[in-house]
């Protein structure tokens, strides 16, 4: 728009110079301008600040401040993700121009273009990014990442403190970005599983940090920040749907030495949807007969009341270790409060610097009954004790069924994990749950973890190649199931291993099905117990070899589901390998064109 004379109070050579002036201007420096007007404007009032004093914030460098705000969120399971964008939610109502992206869609070089940047990151594995975060992580950390002397940031960490590299990929953010040259604008934040309240606390905080930078001040943040739901439902991970409980089936025949359940619950009246690729998250109980184990070691009354959380709540004793609080694992920011409560010099000395592997070793395959025998006794209250235990995180399992094929349904496929170690047996908290004490009629707390990096093609012609052994081929069961309804021409493959045909095939006469009508492709399986070599699912890729690659060449997207330590690694390095040879690429060129697939969303994980 162009300033006319006869329109302003402008004279001929000022409107000539503010036309070619503003049209120059990028947002933020108009605001700053506005600002600065309105600051010089009010400098001819008594008493009022002096204009030269408001041309910056206070502490500025001389540097214009923006209202633009960069959030990056790199996420494996969808939490990330859903604070990331109810974070951009927030700062918008606060007048914030916002972009949230995934690390994965973010072009690395337009980092040095960014001055306030919120990363919102968990981690994987042992201390791994998300697969989402991989490219990113790479680059930041790299020779080619640019000086960010102009930056101002902050990273809010997701993790699990029972693993040994807790919130690690987000250290690595928060250390990388102060190297470069940025400046935190608010301090890292590392979050457990339980990450409402301090994800809420870091919100908080950034606002402050932005808007004291426009010489503004910040209202708490803290009702806007928890994970969204796709579709609005009443229910959610903080507001649990109980669950009635259809159908509880072991898949396993007789004579296995595995147990896998299959359990069908009802969604009706939730409101809850879900789409192939989600999660059902699970609030399970602590096995009723290890908390009496407990009760009885440390002397305690079942009936105490004691208080469960900051809000004040209060629950017998015997109801809150069941309910509540978790039991089952041991971290070391746990032990680091216990030693507080004890005067155990040997628990002292597991702690102390130098004894890192040892204390690693402890945790491992040990519980609260462990400890407190190991180390007692215990010269403190009830209360003071149970007040360092960690909150019940919920659990998450893969769906199986599909809501279009199932409606008012979800179905989760668990094992049941048993073993012995430390002279006892343990049991898995929510698999044992529903081997052994869950009965249709039940119910269960439950809500969806939405994960939008584990989808089906939006184009249902698009080939695709799914690997799940073992629990694994849930997720695929509920993506079969969908492509059947919706009538998807695509081509499918499967690739299932189990210990043995006769009694692990889990779900075969659905796939057998499926293969018989047309709407899966090909199958092929691996039993490894079968064969006096053992035979898995990555040996299967490498028979097709030939074949496979031809898909992938076609645009088949590929999906992996199951342990991520031994089996998803090694079915990582059988594709690099069987496009390294078909493809008669070098190594370099057949993992780079397996990074340019995961960057299209035709490779993608849901591993564990």
């Amino acid at each position: 728009m162009q300033l006319q004379v006869m329109n302003s109070p402008f004279n001929q050579e000022q409107a000539e110079l503010l036309n070619r002036l503003l049209p120059t201007l990028t947002e933020s420096q108009k605001v700053w301008l506005s600002g600065y007007l309105a600051a010089s404007q009010s400098a001819s009032v008594p008493g009022a600040p002096d204009a030269s004093a408001a041309e910056l914030p206070a502490g500025s460098t001389g540097q214009t401040i923006s209202k633009e705000v960069t959030i990056l969120y790199g996420s494996q399971t969808g939490n990330g993700q859903g604070l990331a964008e109810n974070a951009g939610k927030t700062l918008e109502g606060r007048g914030f121009q916002v972009t949230v992206s995934s690390m994965s869609d973010f072009k690395p070089n337009n980092l040095k273009k960014v001055q306030n940047l919120l990363i919102v990151v968990s981690t994987h594995g042992e201390g791994d990014p998300p697969d989402t975060a991989l490219p990113f992580h790479e680059f930041l950390l790299g020779k080619r990442a640019p000086k960010l002397d102009d930056l101002r940031f902050s990273v809010l960490s997701l993790g699990d403190s029972s693993y040994e590299f807790f919130c690690q990929t987000g250290k690595e953010f928060d250390q990388r970005l102060e190297e470069l040259g940025g400046t935190r604008l608010y301090p890292r934040f590392d979050c457990d599983l339980d990450y409402d309240e301090p994800a809420a606390e870091w919100l908080d905080g950034v606002l402050v940090g932005l808007s004291e930078a426009q010489g503004g001040s910040a209202a708490p943040a803290t009702a806007h920040v928890s994970a969204p739901q796709a579709v609005e439902s009443a229910y959610s991970r903080t507001n649990p749907f109980k669950a009635e409980v259809l159908e509880n089936l072991n898949l396993n025949g007789r004579g296995s030495n595995k147990e896998t359940r299959h359990l069908e619950l009802s969604l009706e009246g939730s409101g809850l949807t879900f789409e192939p690729g989600d999660s059902l998250g699970i609030y399970p109980e602590n096995d009723p007969a290890l908390v009496d184990l407990l009760l009885e070691e440390m002397k305690w009354d079942p009936e105490e009341i004691v208080t469960v959380n900051k809000q004040g709540d209060v629950r017998p004793l015997k109801e809150a270790l069941i309910s509540h609080f978790e039991i089952t694992v041991l971290t070391k920011p746990f032990l680091e409060k216990a030693v507080q409560l004890s005067t155990n010099e040997d628990l002292r000395e597991l702690l102390s610097p130098g004894n890192e592997e040892k204390l690693k070793a402890y945790l491992e395959g040990r519980d609260l009954l462990d400890l407190v025998r190991d180390f007692g006794p215990w010269g403190v209250s009830t209360q003071e004790l149970i007040s360092i235990l960690r909150k019940m995180p919920a659990r998450l399992y893969s769906i199986a069924s599909s809501l279009s094929a199932n409606p008012d349904e979800v179905h989760l496929t668990i094992g049941a994990v048993r073993y012995e170690t430390h002279g006892r047996e343990r049991k898995g908290v929510t698999s044992i749950l529903c081997a052994e004490r869950l009965q249709p009629g039940d119910t269960l707390p439950v809500y969806i973890q939405h994960n939008q990096n584990f989808m089906l093609p939006k184009n249902p012609d698009t080939p695709i190649i799914m690997v799940g052994p073992g629990t694994g081929i849930a997720p695929f069961r509920s993506f079969m199931q969908e492509r059947e309804e919706m009538g998807a021409q695509g081509k499918s493959w499967m690739l299932f291993g189990e210990q043995h045909f006769v009694t692990d095939f889990l779900y075969q006469t659905d796939w057998q099905k499926w293969v018989k009508d047309g709407v899966l492709t090909k199958m092929d399986v691996a039993f490894s117990r079968d064969s006096d070599e053992k035979v898995y699912v990555q040996h299967r890729m490498l028979e097709h070899s030939k074949e496979l690659f031809e898909w992938l060449q076609e645009g088949a997207a590929v999906y992996i589901c199951g342990d991520e330590k031994n089996m998803a690694h090694d079915v990582h390095n059988t594709l690099i390998d069987i496009i390294e040879k078909e493809g008669g690429m070098s190594r370099e060129k057949a993992e780079d064109y397996l990074a340019d697939m995961q960057q299209q969303k035709r490779y993608q994980r849901d591993v564990y």
